[in-house]
């Protein structure tokens, strides 16, 4: 199934400015909530917060500190937060809102199906504060949901692309 082209351009629009992140508003779901519905854990466990989320799109926060294991081994004189783990922190905020959306979201795990269009625009260095927004293309049918997204520090946007996960029920 293929989104209609006025579908995606209400997606794009959506997707066209960075949301404003306010440090000292509650967040929709602090980091405890989080862990409550994933089951990534430090150092792979790549967002902080969720400060937005409705029925189909939802925004989240990384702050890149220093001490990010990471950025002993990537480009150690000139620390950069690697593009696929970028993906990886996008793709758990999209988990989140999907989990969200199910009954006993704790019985079920997401799991990427496929990873396209992905264009990183800047490098990612700590100190940064990564604001995440995803809006569902595609709702959950047959275990499957779409999904784009775009990534900004500031107003600059990092990365932007498209995914697919695959929500699976744990075995008990």
């Amino acid at each position: 199934m293929s989104i209609d082209s006025e579908k995606m351009r209400e997606i794009k629009q959506r997707l066209s400015v960075a949301p404003k992140y306010d440090p000292n508003a509650t967040p929709v779901c602090d980091i405890q909530e989080i862990q409550k519905l994933l089951p990534h854990r430090p150092p792979f466990l790549m967002v902080d917060r969720i400060i937005e989320m409705d029925s189909d799109s939802i925004v989240g926060i990384k702050n890149i500190g220093v001490n990010e294991g990471f950025f002993r081994g990537h480009f150690p004189s000139e620390p950069v937060m690697p593009g696929v783990l970028q993906i990886e922190a996008m793709a758990q905020v999209g988990g989140i809102l999907v989990l969200k959306n199910v009954d006993e979201p704790e019985k079920y795990s997401t799991y990427f199906a496929r990873v396209q269009n992905f264009r990183f625009r800047r490098k990612v260095v700590p100190g940064d504060v990564v604001v995440f927004k995803l809006v569902i293309t595609e709702p959950l049918n047959h275990a499957l949901v779409s999904m784009s997204g775009k990534a900004w520090v500031g107003d600059s946007v990092v990365c932007e692309g498209d995914m697919v996960a695959q929500v699976i029920k744990n075995k008990e």
